[in-house]
């Protein structure tokens, strides 16, 4: 419960909770100058469940815990100091404008965020291209699951991290989970995994670690960091061997199977143990359990995703899934586990580099044509593609002179963080728009601060492909705009005066329009459906139409409102599209209708161990953190469940190199040294060891991460690096964890 202003809400708000893609549903109630979370057991995602973090979002409505006017840098002290609205929205554009005019728009960078709603989201991806007129936009989402995107794009056509709904989970029969740790980072996804045990399906959970999810599971396979491609080859070897393809489904709904076989044979078991370390028993288990039922479905997160060859590793377990027929009919299928709040949508209206609303691909001219017509601009005047995130992040103070960044914090978020932030401090200009004084605002000249989740209404888009309506339940601090009025005035002040309102329902109207035709078309979504019904499938085009990317659903354009024969009903009106909540079970996504295997071969990691760097760091979230903890540190219970950093380690590399529980150690790679305390257990391997990487300061996981990035997706390589280990002398500095241990208001840019 928190304390807030009054505010004139009576009833319960319906909404939704500002974390993670699952968007659970919850109410908020205020009243007596107190908000506080109601269960909202009737929204079909999470069934009223919800975890600490949703819990205890309404303390992030404090005024303590956030910004609540803008400050700007004072050119004398180097501090950042109050000023009044207009005179930061003054600085930000005229430094934008100069530094347009002195070397060009790509000189001006835009930096998004996978927690911005669908409207900022679209917003911003427009105002980059026709007020600043430059390429030179991507966002944090790229460091999520774009690898997933790229492989589902190559296969299916088309990519939504759920093609088909959470509620068909308990109904399969098998599901192999892929570094995902579920039970930490979505607790309330964690029951369908358990109604499928109880349901008599059985689950097989792939980590380097013995997480709270892999204890759950039928079947735990531990393999080395980096080497889930090989695995996926080797299973689908022996699903070779024992005749278990399904060749029907491969002659009649896939191409590309007589190219992908040879690497598969390739990789027999005894060869897949030496490079994965799994015992050749177990990889015969796994495939006799995926094998035996009818249905089954692989879903992966961020643990294949996150690698130097993240796409190709994700294509080898979709191959899996088309060899055995496991796409493309209800119950089977391939998912991706989307972490961030709007990691779906985010990338689907243009804040992503290389596309436009609607899922469309900025170099195709009939997209650009489409948006250019809704925009009222020239087609040949929106730029080209751009560099991805990190790229971006790299050419910092370099070919990218000034940045505007919205609702993300590199600083503690980016690989080779300490690198990322040597290149915030060499911008001549960074404006950060953002509800905290996050690690990375205060670097900034100009900080703006912003509304948050329970004090703006707008859409998300989670996981499933379900679009959804967040509403406002109450006011924003006095000081306090929105990410809209900030893009609308800025836009005023740079001489494009209408096409930015600030109404997020006037905005979602016109991403109706740019979206419609595409991809992800929501040109079908109202507010009004979205009140109505417990949000949206997309695609859902206008009045029954169809969508772009072809047949690619089992719904088509009834009036029944039931969208396949395995449950999800919706409450569509005669002539009004459904939703689609299951895709492909037509057709997928492709020109001819087909799924594509993937041309993929085992290759080892970016970056190996060697007699200098004999260990391999991965990292990942815990449980009562969230990103890079520019929330979660700021609410006290949250912090007290999780106060800092640490290193998992198993007790014989403890041993080796002399440390014990609790005890302080370094873990440096080639990119530099972070500090933690160790965490000793059996539950990793020995070979192995583990960073969460919410946390700045010395404990800052990303520190250590390698920048090299899949070839396709350019996601970087987060999840396996070579490391050393050392013990700390107990003289050393402490490890802070604290919200602003990379500096605050006092902490200035060079």
């Amino acid at each position: 419960m928190q304390k807030l202003a009054p505010s004139e809400a009576a009833d319960p708000v319906p909404t939704h909770c500002p974390y993670c893609a699952l968007q659970c549903g919850m109410k908020l109630a205020v009243g007596d100058g107190r908000v506080e979370v109601v269960e909202r057991e009737d929204f079909p995602v999470n069934r009223g469940a919800l975890c600490g973090k949703g819990r205890t979002a309404p303390a992030l409505l404090d005024r303590s815990a956030r910004l609540t006017e803008p400050l700007v840098r004072d050119p004398g002290t180097g501090q950042l100091t109050p000023a009044s609205w207009d005179t930061a929205l003054g600085i930000i554009a005229e430094r934008l404008a100069a530094t347009r005019a002195e070397h060009g728009p790509d000189a001006c960078g835009v930096f998004g965020g996978g927690g911005l709603t669908n409207e900022k989201a679209y917003a911003l991806g427009k105002f980059a291209r026709i007020v600043l007129g430059t390429s030179q936009i991507d966002y944090n989402g790229r460091f999520c699951m774009s690898s997933a995107a790229a492989a589902g794009r190559k296969a299916f056509g088309v990519d939504r991290g759920l093609p088909f709904p959470l509620e068909d989970i308990p109904r399969t029969g098998c599901v192999i989970l892929v570094g995902s740790n579920l039970a930490e980072t979505m607790p309330p996804a964690l029951r369908y995994f358990t109604e499928l045990k109880e349901n008599g399906g059985t689950l097989i959970v792939i980590d380097p670690r013995r997480t709270k999810t892999a204890e759950q599971a039928d079947l735990h396979l531990a393999p080395r960091p980096g080497t889930d491609l090989a695995l996926a080859l080797g299973l689908l070897h022996l699903v070779v061997t024992q005749g278990r393809t399904d060749e029907e489904f491969i002659r009649e709904r896939t191409t590309g199977w007589d190219r992908a076989r040879p690497a598969v044979m390739a990789h027999w078991p005894e060869l897949v143990e030496r490079i994965t370390g799994v015992p050749v028993p177990q990889l015969r288990r796994a495939v006799e359990m995926f094998c035996a039922p009818e249905n089954a479905m692989v879903l992966t997160a961020r643990g294949p995703e996150q690698q130097a060859k993240g796409t190709d590793t994700v294509g080898a377990w979709i191959n899996l899934c088309l060899a055995t027929g496991r796409a493309g009919r209800p119950l089977s299928g391939y998912g991706c586990l989307t972490g961030q709040g709007n990691g779906q949508g985010g990338r689907e209206h243009g804040q992503k580099a290389d596309q436009l609303p609607g899922y469309r691909d900025l170099t195709d001219p009939a997209a650009r044509a489409h948006v250019a017509e809704v925009w009222g601009v020239d087609p040949d005047s929106l730029p080209g593609p751009g560099r991805s995130a990190y790229e971006l992040l790299d050419a910092l103070g370099g070919d990218i002179k000034s940045l505007l960044l919205m609702a993300s914090n590199p600083v503690v978020s980016a690989p080779r963080a300490a690198h990322v932030e040597e290149r915030l401090r060499s911008l001549d200009f960074l404006a950060v728009a953002d509800v905290v004084l996050s690690e990375t605002a205060a670097l900034a000249d100009v900080v703006l601060p912003v509304t948050q989740w329970a004090e703006e209404t707008g859409t998300l888009t989670n996981l499933e492909g379900r679009v959804l309506l967040r509403r406002r339940a109450v006011s924003a601090p006095s000081g306090v705009r929105s990410d809209l009025h900030v893009m609308s005035e800025l836009a005023a002040l740079l001489g494009v005066e209408k096409g930015f309102p600030t109404d997020p329902e006037e905005v979602f109207e016109e991403l109706r329009r740019a979206s419609a035709g595409g991809a992800a078309d929501y040109a079908g979504i109202t507010y009004r459906r979205l009140v109505e019904e417990d949000g949206v499938f997309w695609p859902c085009p206008q009045d029954g139409g169809t969508a772009e990317a072809g047949a690619v659903s089992g719904g088509g354009t009834g009036t029944s409102g039931t969208s396949s024969s395995t449950g999800t009903t919706t409450r569509a009106v005669a002539g009004q599209h459904p939703g689609t909540p299951r895709l492909f079970l037509d057709r997928f996504a492709t020109p001819d209708g087909r799924a594509r295997f993937a041309e993929v071969t085992h290759r080892p990691a970016a970056e190996e161990t060697d007699a200098e760097f004999p260990v391999v760091l991965t990292t990942g979230r815990v449980l009562a953190q969230y990103q890079s903890g520019a929330q979660t540190r700021r609410v006290p219970e949250l912090n007290a469940a999780a106060p800092g950093p640490f290193v998992q380690l198993h007790p014989r590399l403890a041993e080796r190199i002399g440390v014990g529980e609790g005890d302080r150690v370094a873990v440096v790679s080639r990119r530099g040294r972070a500090v933690a305390p160790a965490r000793i257990s059996t539950a990793i391997r020995a070979d192995t060891v583990f960073m969460p990487f919410h946390w700045a300061g010395e404990g800052r996981a990303n520190t250590l991460t390698n920048a090299a990035l899949d070839p396709t997706s350019r996601m970087p390589e987060f999840k396996v690096c070579a490391v050393r280990l050392e013990p700390v002398r107990d003289e050393e500095t402490d490890a802070t964890g604290q919200p602003d241990a990379a500096g605050g208001l006092n902490s200035p840019r060079a």
